[in-house]
């Protein structure tokens, strides 16, 4: 049969046409996808074919030194609508549309009532023509709740109808955060260290900063495949959480030194102020506060200042510059200085006493120079030996390590700065000016560090924030106390400062800081804050008022520094800074149980407590399980309430029964809050209660008629 060669032409003739047709088609299919439909590709790719997907690990926790969390990075979220999602295809996605909004239409009413249960500060009408608005406006991204919310808020949002199914579906998605919290708020703030508003971008200052490296971990890898027709996310390279960071803080303490500046900073109208407290041994600091007055008038933590701010430190300094003269020989604690009417000519300028105006204090020991706080008698003795060699001055500081920096464990410390002869501006009068604080500068930090090696015999550590790093529960890596000088003067020198520093609380300007319960040493200070090149008397003065010591004199467990930036007179470094030492050691002394009472004691004062008027057997069965002498001992009342006072002398406890008449107002001054109240209101009387401690004034005098629903105010103390 002979072949039809036209026939096969004309059919491969065919085939290459339609093939040519074929290969246009996927050419103009492919350029299409590739432009027209480029986007949504796109997307489609995102959804269900990722490679080399970042996954950040879970940031570590910063814990106080007793195991409270202070900071902690927790999941925040926004929460979308999505009112177009669905399939490409248009006759589709009107199909999807149609059922979404009928079935968003059933369900609108139950929505917004679950919404407003979750935000109940969002009335459900308030939902229900939210969410309308954004189907009207077909948002792909309507943003459901205006606030970031908790994951646990996020979860039960998720549980509501429509809500509940997949974004393709429902439309219901979300935008995670990771969010830092601190549970105890603003104490410690600045020191814990805050994170960039992107938490990926690391951290700005304190712990969060220097310890950024192994808080953060380290980031995982995944990518997304199908495994039997569903996507999963496969690790590739799992992430490794951030390590949890123990720093020294004691949240007790802190929210004790916290309150007590606070107190202080808003009674007197400062600028700063600045509290801490270290642990003697360690140099753990167990608070530090850092509060500056915003504008609004109230105090936030919004600079490390007690690291950093460079300010002539006054009279605090005044321990050293005697410290460097004991240790040379060139004085004794004896040695008399007649500091005249208060005021001397040095070198052309004149020193003055604090109460040159009432004639000086005429001739003093070193140990009263230092109680008193007399600059004449400092810098007079300073000038007199050091003068013609002020170098051998200088070098004596530098011999206590003053001039050094820490090298803390968070950035931003300032440097000391400690003036020599050697330098341009070493006038004659430095040297006499300098010993009584000015003409240098050197941060609260390091005066603190200078005092606790005073504290410490004679061993400066450095001041530490964190102590150890942890993970899963196991400590990994901890960090020893490091000794800066391993002595910073004789022992002879020591014991011969330590016996200033307790005399100048028991018997001198700080006695603001004392109290009864156990001896504290430490110095106070108060010095006018220079202006640069104005100086120190151009417009108005401010006053940097200050105290440092440590407490129990015999044993000293904590040392602390108080220094307080304040706007012109009065300025008193003891009642203004040496008030809130006082508070904060009286307060850290009853809140710390490893305190050996009997070391802790000044022998001088009265170990034999005292006693809050009140109910009488509830007092004599606290006095007895303490074991405090009772000179008489209540008689059994068959549960009867006795009330009375208490006279504590040497010795004992007496308590003396005073039964308060019906009718009249009772007498309830020296009662604590709790029995003040009861006794006021089993007389039918209403209580306004101010303050803390006990009752110091009672509104309504004891002994007046008693009117029921009329309103008595207490003023504790």
């Amino acid at each position: 049969m002979p072949v039809n060669r036209k026939s096969i032409m004309n059919r491969y003739f065919f085939i290459v046409v339609v093939l040519l047709l074929l290969g246009v088609f996927v050419i103009i299919k492919a350029a299409v996808i590739m432009f027209a439909e480029r986007q949504y590709w796109q997307e489609v790719a995102d959804r269900f074919v990722k490679e080399n997907v970042t996954v950040r690990p879970n940031r570590g926790n910063i814990l106080s030194a007793d195991g409270k969390l202070m900071a902690s990075s927790l999941p925040e979220y926004r929460i979308y609508m999505d009112f177009m999602s669905g399939e490409k295809d248009e006759k589709r996605r009107i199909k999807d549309q149609q059922r979404r909004d009928a079935a968003l239409k059933d369900s609108i009413d139950s929505i917004c009532q679950g919404l407003h249960r979750i935000f109940p500060e969002k009335s459900v009408a308030y939902f229900k023509r939210h969410l309308q608005q954004g189907r009207r406006k077909k948002s792909r991204h309507w943003l459901i709740y205006p606030n970031r919310i908790s994951y646990i808020q996020y979860k039960e949002a998720k549980r509501l109808p429509i809500f509940r199914q997949s974004i393709y579906s429902g439309g219901f998605h979300a935008q995670a955060y990771n969010q830092r919290k601190r549970p105890f708020g603003s104490l410690a703030a600045q020191t814990l260290g805050r994170l960039y508003a992107d938490t990926a971008l690391g951290a700005r200052n304190g712990i969060e900063l220097a310890f950024d490296s192994v808080l953060r971990g380290r980031n995982g890898i995944t990518h997304r495949q199908k495994v039997m027709d569903r996507y999963l996310d496969i690790v590739d390279i799992p992430p490794v959480d951030g390590c949890d960071v123990v720093s020294t803080i004691d949240v007790g303490m802190q929210d004790i030194c916290d309150k007590a500046l606070r107190d202080k900073l808003e009674e007197i109208n400062a600028y700063v102020g600045v509290a801490v407290l270290m642990e003697v041994k360690t140099g753990e600091v167990k608070a530090i506060v850092n509060l500056t007055k915003g504008n609004d008038g109230k105090y936030y933590e919004m600079n490390s200042n007690a690291i950093s701010d460079l300010l002539e430190p006054g009279s605090t300094f005044k321990t050293a510059s005697i410290m460097v003269a004991l240790e040379d020989g060139k004085i004794t604690p004896h040695t008399l200085v007649d500091t005249g009417n208060g005021v001397m000519n040095m070198h052309g300028s004149k020193m003055k006493d604090h109460n040159w105006y009432k004639g000086g204090y005429g001739e003093i020991d070193v140990t009263r120079i230092l109680e008193v706080s007399s600059n004449i008698g400092v810098s007079y003795l300073i000038d007199k030996y050091y003068k013609d060699d002020p170098q051998k001055f200088v070098d004596g500081l530098k011999r206590m390590s003053l001039d050094q920096p820490l090298h803390l464990q968070i950035q931003g410390e300032g440097k000391p700065n400690l003036k020599g002869p050697d330098e341009r501006y070493f006038a004659k009068t430095t040297l006499p000016w300098m010993s009584i604080g000015y003409e240098s500068q050197l941060p609260p930090m390091n005066i603190l560090t200078f005092y606790n090696a005073i504290a410490n015999d004679g061993v400066m550590v450095r001041p530490k924030f964190v102590k150890a790093l942890m993970r899963d529960g196991k400590v990994i890596k901890e960090y020893p106390t490091e000794v800066i000088n391993p002595k910073i003067c004789s022992d002879s020198t020591l014991a011969q400062i330590r016996t200033i520093l307790r005399s100048v609380v028991k018997n001198g300007l700080a006695k603001p800081a004392g109290n009864d319960q156990f001896a504290v040493s430490g110095k106070t200070g108060t010095a006018q804050i220079s202006k640069g090149k104005a100086g120190y008397k151009t417009g108005r003065t401010d006053y940097l008022v200050s105290f440092c010591g440590y407490f129990p004199s015999e044993a000293p467990q904590y040392s602390c520094i108080v220094s307080i930036q304040k706007p012109g007179l009065p300025a008193s470094g003891g009642l203004m800074a040496g008030s809130v030492f006082g508070n904060i050691a009286k307060r850290v002394f009853a809140q710390d149980l490893r305190f050996d009472l009997n070391s802790a004691i000044d022998s001088t004062a009265n170990p034999i407590p005292a006693v809050k008027t009140g109910e009488l057997e509830e007092t004599a069965e606290v006095l007895e399980t303490l074991k405090v002498p009772l000179e008489e001992r209540i008689a059994s009342t068959n549960g009867k309430e006795v009330w009375g006072i208490s006279h504590a002398d040497s010795s004992a406890v007496r308590l003396e029964e005073r039964k308060p008449k019906a009718g009249l107002v009772p007498n309830v001054i020296g009662m604590g809050a709790k029995d003040a109240v009861f006794l006021m209101e089993k007389q039918g009387l209403k209580v306004h209660l101010s303050g803390i401690g006990r009752v110091r004034r009672q509104s309504i005098p004891p002994g007046s008629k008693a009117v029921k629903g009329r309103t008595v105010a207490l003023t504790l103390k």
